[in-house]
């Protein structure tokens, strides 16, 4: 089997010039010290469709969000939910969800996933909010050979999945189906509770949450059941231009989320892209592209499984949003610069209802968010180039936003911005590498925090607010000599008028703020059968001053100290063996202020061994957690609405899977 190195540049640069596959091989790539690419994903991560796990499994300045058994989100170096930029095929979706049951990675499934592309810090312009990170998901493409292949996954707790791939077509068509269903029982954690045996303990320690416990009739429900179709068709319709035309649509039943007030009573969600391509339109076009998508979620989450629906009624939020959105991107060469060039268009829609019993809410307290649309009008160029040892990529993008509320009394907002960076690696030999980037980006107020109303009314929103901007600075070397690499980063972000929720106040508020960190990777290769791989990530945030009202500085969501180190041994050439150790420090950098609490270290040991036969039949088995330790991942900052014992009891804290086997068998035709 092919070993992969970590964060390789190589396999960045090739993801890099992939889409423009007349342009020829691009060896330009300064941004490949930004860009982590996790590759294969339909392959390699069969473990559950969840793709927040696989990324913070794999891309060191990942953390997660622990919501569910599934549809989890993430963090990236300290920035979460709309400071970052997540595409599929380039398309912009949202989740519904004001409390992050369904962030946009929960959209698609891995099974239905090539690769992603992960480019930290404001460093991307061709994603527009990209202030933090921007998350490329590129899903799999159709083939002209007629293939596909059957997947079968079994683990822990009752899960399944079944998953099939279809491919085929001619010299000019080409088309893919893609069909998936899994479903789980609620995972046991280290101590062996379930996610009702989780609550229980909580409860016991607060009587006051009791309300919020499962009814005994549904304390044993499936924590999930997810499906997915994928359509594509690809139509080479002259030698010179192609239609691409694709439809996906999941579909997710009853998913429980033990440490929150209420579950999802279903996430639908539907996205439909068009691209048309031209190649080799003159001198200053090699490709240009038109790009259509539209993107829909359906949310509505309830009650109805809880104690408190026997007191309060089954309360409802039903919510919906929108993205409809249009590119023209061209992409050109002038002398050694290769260039790209685009203007775009989406129109975000984002609605939330309340209802008691199936019953609309008084007409004043019936909207959450009301109908909001927001507007951006987006204009981008970006080069990649060398001069000499010095490989440049440098970027310039420009923003006119406009959000519209039909609520009396609130306020229309608009923004504008540039963003930009410019970025340099040097080969300075054959051994070292230099590194230096800078940048700046801005996003502006979503809905929630402009508008948000909770069920009493209550404006959690803020629509005063200024936009979010981004200042940041990399630097960073690598090192390659014979079987050893190596990969040191070190960043900075100053972020002006960053938007963090005071819950003294419990609405959202501009404040100063800065994160700063290190990150190490690296792989080393002992022999023809044996290498090993790992990495360490760091990182402090601090507010420029305490919001209103309080007294602590900690920036939430900074993640603790986090390492990586795995072998990986492969003693035949059809068997691949993986050992690998995980960790993460004490999480004692909190905000205190804002519902954070003390979290212990952990350390965990995960085992994975995949063998195939021939060209058709793999099997992969691996045992997660393998001590099956009592661990938790992620904070209870107050952005989130957790289940809470009383103002001054912490919040409740969702334990990690305990010891997880699971078992893949695939086969290829």
């Amino acid at each position: 089997m092919k070993k992969t190195v970590l964060l390789s540049v190589a396999a960045a640069a090739t993801l890099w010039a992939a889409p423009s596959e007349d342009l020829g091989a691009i060896d330009v790539n300064a941004s490949a010290f930004e860009t982590t690419v996790v590759e294969d994903v339909a392959g390699e991560e069969i473990r559950s469709a969840d793709v927040a796990a696989a990324l913070a499994q794999k891309v060191p300045g990942v953390t997660l969000v622990r919501r569910s058994a599934i549809a989890n989100d993430i963090i990236v170096r300290g920035l979460k939910k709309d400071n970052l930029s997540v595409t599929i095929d380039g398309a912009q979706i949202y989740g519904a969800c004001p409390n992050r049951m369904d962030p946009p990675i929960s959209h698609i499934l891995a099974n239905n996933i090539d690769n992603i592309e992960v480019t930290e810090g404001p460093f991307d312009v061709t994603e527009p909010g990209a202030l933090g990170a921007s998350i490329k998901i590129n899903t799999l493409k159709p083939a002209k050979e007629f293939a596909g292949d059957i997947n079968l996954g079994l683990g822990s707790w009752k899960y399944s999945k079944l998953s099939t791939n279809l491919s085929g077509g001619t010299d000019t068509f080409r088309f893919m189906l893609s069909l998936s269903t899994e479903t789980s029982d609620q995972y046991k954690d280290g101590n062996g509770d379930t996610f009702a045996e989780q609550q229980d303990r909580y409860i016991r320690e607060h009587p006051s949450a009791a309300g919020l416990g499962y009814l005994p009739q549904y304390r044993d429900l499936k924590a999930y059941t997810k499906s997915t179709m994928m359509g594509k068709i690809f139509w080479d319709v002259t030698d010179d231009q192609t239609l691409q035309m694709s439809y996906t649509a999941n579909r997710s039943n009853n998913i429980l989320y033990p440490n929150t007030p209420m579950d999802a009573d279903y996430d639908n969600s539907d996205l439909f892209d068009t691209k048309y391509i031209f190649r080799s339109l003159g001198a200053y076009s090699d490709k240009l592209t038109l790009h259509y998508y539209r993107t829909k979620v359906d949310h509505p989450m309830s009650n109805r499984y809880r104690k408190s629906s026997l007191t309060k009624g089954v309360i409802k939020h039903w919510l919906t949003t929108q993205v409809d959105g249009a590119a023209l991107v061209n992409e050109y060469r002038i002398g050694e610069h290769n260039l790209e060039s685009g203007l775009e268009f989406s129109r975000r829609n984002w609605d939330g209802k309340y209802y008691k019993n199936d019953t609309p809410f008084p007409a004043a307290l019936f909207h959450s968010i009301y109908d909001v649309d927001t507007d951006d009008y987006g204009a981008y160029t970006k080069d990649r180039f060398a001069t000499g040892s010095v490989d440049w990529n440098l970027g310039v993008r420009l923003d006119h936003y406009k959000i519209d509320t039909p609520r009396p009394g609130d306020r229309d907002r608009t923004f504008d911005g540039v963003s930009g960076n410019l970025l340099a690696s040097y080969r300075l030999n054959e051994a070292w590498t230099l590194f230096l980037g800078t940048g700046s980006s801005m996003r502006v107020p979503d809905p929630k925090e402009l508008y948000y109303r909770n069920k009493t009314g209550v404006m959690v929103g803020n629509d005063n607010l200024d936009a979010v901007r981004n200042y940041e600075i990399d630097t960073g070397a690598e090192w390659n000599v014979d079987d050893l690499s190596l990969r040191l980063k070190g960043f900075y972000n100053y972020l002006s008028n960053d938007i963090l929720y005071n819950a003294t106040a419990q609405k959202y508020e501009n404040d100063d703020a800065y994160i700063y960190g290190v990150e190490l990777t690296g792989s080393y290769t002992y022999s023809d059968t044996l290498y090993f791989d790992g990495s360490f990530t760091w990182l402090r945030g601090k507010k420029k001053d305490p919001l209103s009202g309080q007294s602590d500085t900690d920036l939430p969501d900074i993640s603790p100290m986090k390492v990586t180190l795995a072998a990986n041994w492969s003693p035949w050439e059809d068997t691949m063996l993986r050992a690998e150790f995980m960790a993460s420090g004490r999480w004692k950098h909190i905000d205190s202020d804002n519902g954070e609490q003390v979290i212990a270290g952990w350390g965990i040991v995960n085992l994975k061994a995949q063998k195939s036969w021939g060209e058709h039949l793999e099997l992969t088995v691996g045992i997660d957690n393998l001590f099956d330790k009592t661990y938790a991942v992620s904070n209870t900052y107050k952005d989130l609405t957790l289940i809470s014992g009383g103002t001054d009891a912490p919040t409740m804290l969702l334990n990690e899977p305990g010891r997880y086997v699971y078992a893949n068998i695939r086969y290829k035709f």
